[in-house]
């Protein structure tokens, strides 16, 4: 069991309590105790330390405007699953204009130098995809990623890494929504030192017309099942779990 609550401006504890009561209600059990993102921040600056001093991270001190402004005057940049690939404003600072901009008090978050890694893995990367089979790491599909943010200090792409090798996962079962991101996740791995799990990426389920069931589009949740007087033991039996 985690509790991925890193995004402080989205979480709250009354969340995870309502995903412990439907678990238990599920019948589903977890070892305890549970861990909680928010309370192991030292990992994740651990692992993001490690990167900075070989000179894999760069500080980046723009904004989104600075780079759709970017984007913009260069007519466009390639896309990947989190958007428009960063345009590598920052990438060619020199260190002196970096320490300046750091003294000055200015905000940056922390980008991975993703030529960089890719040199220090010679590129060479693979991971076993329970439905895809063997597949190929194409970390360039997400670019100079951000794996240290301006407001916690970390990144979903480097604590959920860090987590699964701590907590010894050896599957990890998610959406195929998140794909792409085992590109990004496959080239940390190998640059951390860290095991590679096997991945399974199932199809989202969606409604009637093709859209992805989401707390976003008021999707129906197990709370709502339960006042609807559907019983634990009839959707395990509708989900194929007996």
């Amino acid at each position: 069991m985690r509790i991925e609550d890193i995004d402080f401006t989205r979480c709250r504890r009354g969340f995870e309590e309502t995903i412990f009561e439907d678990l238990n209600w599920l019948g589903i059990r977890w070892e305890t105790p549970v861990r909680r993102q928010s309370e192991h921040l030292y990992d994740y600056r651990k692992a993001a330390d490690q990167l900075q001093m070989r000179g894999l991270l760069y500080p980046c001190f723009c904004t989104r405007q600075d780079i759709q402004k970017e984007i913009e005057a260069a007519g466009g940049a390639p896309h990947g699953s989190e958007g428009a690939l960063y345009p590598g404003i920052c990438r060619t600072l020199t260190e002196d204009e970096r320490k300046s901009r750091i003294a000055s008090g200015e905000s940056f978050a922390m980008r991975l130098n993703l030529n960089r890694a890719l040199h220090e893995t010679s590129g060479n990367l693979e991971w076993i995809d329970v439905a895809r089979g063997a597949q190929k790491a194409q970390p360039e599909l997400l670019g100079d990623v951000v794996l240290v943010r301006k407001d916690i200090g970390c990144s979903y792409h480097l604590v959920v890494v860090v987590d699964d090798a701590l907590q010894q996962v050896t599957r990890i079962t998610r959406g195929e929504d998140l794909f792409e991101a085992t590109h990004i996740h496959r080239l940390l791995q190998a640059l951390l030192g860290l095991p590679t799990p096997e991945y399974h990426h199932h199809p989202l389920v969606c409604d009637s017309d093709g859209k992805r069931l989401a707390k976003r589009y008021q999707a129906e949740t197990l709370q709502s099942l339960r006042s609807r007087g559907v019983s634990s033991e009839e959707l395990r039996k509708h989900l194929g779990f007996q």
